[in-house]
Order: C-alpha cells, then structure tokens, then sequence
C-alpha cells in the first residue's frame, strides 16, 4: 500500500519515543509492600486498578491521578487504618515517579531525524500537562515537533479536534503509538491510519488484541525503525 498521501505523521509520547509504564510497575510494587499488613499484594493490586478506573473521568491519567488513586486505595484496603507515615510514603513513591529521567527508546532520534522535514510531525499523548511538558523538555526532542497535543483523553472526538486544528483530513495521518486503544483504534476508525510498535508491558485497561483491528489502514510493526519501511516507495534511507 502507498503512503505517498501521508502529510503528518503523529507519535504517542509514553512508551513510544520514552520509558513511563515501567515506572508505574515498579510503583505498584512499592505501593503494595507499603500495604502488606493490610492485604496481600493480588487484593492490593485489585483495589487499585477498581479506584483508577473509578477515578479516570475525574482525575484523568498522568502521575498525579496515580498518587490521588494510591492514596484511595490506601484508605480502602486498610479500612481507613492506614497511617500517617504510610500516606508519606505514597506521596514520595508519587515524587520519586515525577523527578525519572526521561530514558529515550532506541532508535527514536534517528527516526526522528530522517521524517524532520519530510513530514509535519506531531506529538499527540495524553496525561498531566505539567509533567508531560516537563519530560517532553528533559528529552530535547521538542525542536523535531511542528505541533504538541496534550490530550485529557485518547479518543475519537480529541483526535477529531486535533485533525481539525491541522486542517487535513484523517487520510493524511499517520498515528504512531503502542497502545492500540488509545493510539491506534480511534484514529482507524476515523479513516487515518496507525502504526502500533508495542511496548514491552501495557496497562491492562489499555490491553486489546490486535486481530480485533482489521483494516488495511492498520500496520503491525516490531521496531520503531520499521516506520521508514512503510514509506520504502517514497522514502530515500540517507
């Protein structure tokens, strides 16, 4: 299939240019070992995900949802027995996640380099703008962005907003992302196209099989580097 059409190519921030659901896991585990007098770690984990999900239309995603979630879950699974020091030290596993390093995957500046002028490329994510403006800065890949679009949500009406502000309809966009979703299934179903690079663990609300996406206009691929293989016709590899 020919991309010769594809104006703006549109990337995920977390999880496809850097490291974040890593950060969340090894949360969890310190969370869970701050609750382990009150219930084991699966109870734990369940109470978790319940509030987060609870939660999502009120707080969003990001960090500071998580830590709000944490400190719910806290309450819950501790029949409100939980202590002073214990809270502390949710709020400092929620500082510990605000101050990461922003760890680049391999291979995203390279691309980057190759499609900068080729292509207007998009930074399109969703989460806590202070935070996400604060590792998009950490990760100086902002000077390779035509356009950064910090989302409350991933769905079609945020993506519907974002095509109208690049005044170009859905067939000239390329969305790049690892979660199908979020990333991947909104802007299909809109009539653009979507190239899923999976990453090695997934939130489980964000968990979805690939075979429920059939489209022409969906692409799986295994590296961020097979981007460049999707435009092989038009792209000359300097």
């Amino acid at each position: 299939m020919s991309l010769q059409h594809i104006q703006v190519i549109a990337f995920d921030a977390d999880d496809t240019l850097w490291e974040n659901e890593n950060f969340f896991r090894e949360a969890e585990h310190d969370f869970c070992r701050v609750m382990a007098e009150f219930q084991p770690d699966k109870k734990v984990m369940e109470a978790l995900y319940r509030t987060e999900v609870q939660n999502m239309e009120l707080y969003g995603y990001g960090i500071k949802a998580f830590i709000l979630s944490l400190i719910e879950t806290a309450l819950l699974v501790s029949d409100k027995k939980v202590r002073p020091e214990q809270i502390e030290a949710i709020i400092g596993i929620g500082k510990d996640m605000l101050q990461k390093d922003v760890i680049l995957l391999d291979g995203i500046v390279d691309l980057l380099d190759k499609l900068y002028g080729k292509y207007r490329l998009v930074l399109a994510t969703k989460g806590d703008l202070l935070d996400q403006e604060r590792k998009l800065k950490k990760s100086g890949l902002l000077k390779y962005f035509h356009h950064i679009e910090i989302m409350t949500h991933k769905r079609k009406e945020n993506y519907q907003e974002l095509l109208k502000h690049l005044d170009i309809p859905a067939e000239n966009l390329l969305m790049v992302g690892n979660s199908l979703k979020s990333d991947i299934l909104p802007v299909i179903e809109l009539g653009g196209y979507g190239a899923h690079i999976p990453y090695y663990t997934t939130w489980i609300f964000e968990q979805m099989d690939p075979k429920d996406i059939q489209s022409e206009r969906f692409f799986e691929l295994k590296q961020i580097h097979e981007v460049l293989d999707l435009f092989s016709e038009t792209f000359l590899y300097t």
